[in-house]
């Protein structure tokens, strides 16, 4: 049967992250992709002007209509935008604990408006986190998680060790805010910490790469990949993504999710 992956996060008009980017990534991996949307972002690659958060129980309806129909081998989370939303994809995660779970705790788009309630942080962390297989935060959302600033190796170490503690079986702390020459991340599992490196792309085309990273992991899961491979192929993924970008919009550009298959290329 085709690996099948379910994205629960919002939609993101502009293309270039969210559901978009997550059924695009899907596709590149030969996954069949659907998807839960929780909020609608008007938004290009210059910024969020309005976010719209859907009805929880709509929410939760688009999960059961699609899992117990299609099924899924993988699920990733990103936008969540509410405590209620949260509850209820919490609720429906309890139903089937044996689908990995890669959890990227989104909170603030890449241009700095907010995706998630401040009220929606604890939430996040308390009844969300434990039920993850996988959490992908960045500096800022490692650091709203554990409540102190990340900002250097030894902090992102510290932040991993808190996740991890918070019940989560891997936890990826992702360095790209760092100012290293590399693009760092750091992965934490039953206390084993593995640093993942990868050259750093100068540009200012990376919108999306928190979803399509988080969206790579899940569909290497959903092929039933080993969770170190998922994430090393994920991350190997991205950062062609990144590397072959389009160029499009006047500010934070989309990555290019088909570079693989390519005719520009």
């Amino acid at each position: 049967m085709m690996a099948r992956a379910l994205t629960i996060a919002g939609s993101d008009s502009g293309g270039g992250a969210g559901i978009q980017a997550d059924l695009k990534t899907f596709m590149a991996f030969s996954v069949f992709g659907m998807s839960a949307i929780t909020a609608i972002t008007v938004q290009n690659t210059v910024g969020v002007e309005r976010v719209q958060a859907l009805d929880p129980e709509v929410v939760g309806a688009q999960i059961d209509a699609v899992t117990r129909d299609l099924g899924t081998d993988a699920i990733k989370i990103g936008m969540l935008f509410s405590k209620p939303i949260i509850e209820v994809v919490a609720e429906r995660l309890r139903q089937w604990p044996g689908i990995p779970v890669v959890l990227d705790p989104v909170m603030r788009a890449k241009g700095g408006a907010p995706l998630l309630d401040p009220g929606a942080e604890k939430a996040l962390r308390d009844v969300l986190l434990p039920l993850a297989t996988v959490v992908t935060p960045n500096l800022p959302e490692a650091s709203a998680l554990v409540g102190f600033p990340v900002q250097t190796r030894a902090d992102m170490q510290k932040a991993a060790h808190v996740l991890e503690n918070l019940g989560v079986p891997f936890v990826l702390v992702k360095g790209g805010h760092l100012a290293d020459e590399e693009a760092v991340d750091l992965l934490l599992h039953e206390g084993r910490e593995t640093w993942l490196s990868a050259p750093r792309i100068e540009t200012l085309h990376t919108h999306g790469t928190g979803c399509t990273l988080s969206s790579a992991i899940a569909a290497g899961l959903a092929r039933h990949d080993n969770i170190e491979q998922a994430i090393s192929t994920a991350k190997e993924y991205v950062t062609q993504a990144i590397r072959h970008a389009p160029g499009l919009g006047h500010g934070h550009g989309p990555l290019l999710h088909h570079w693989g298959q390519s005719p520009w290329i």
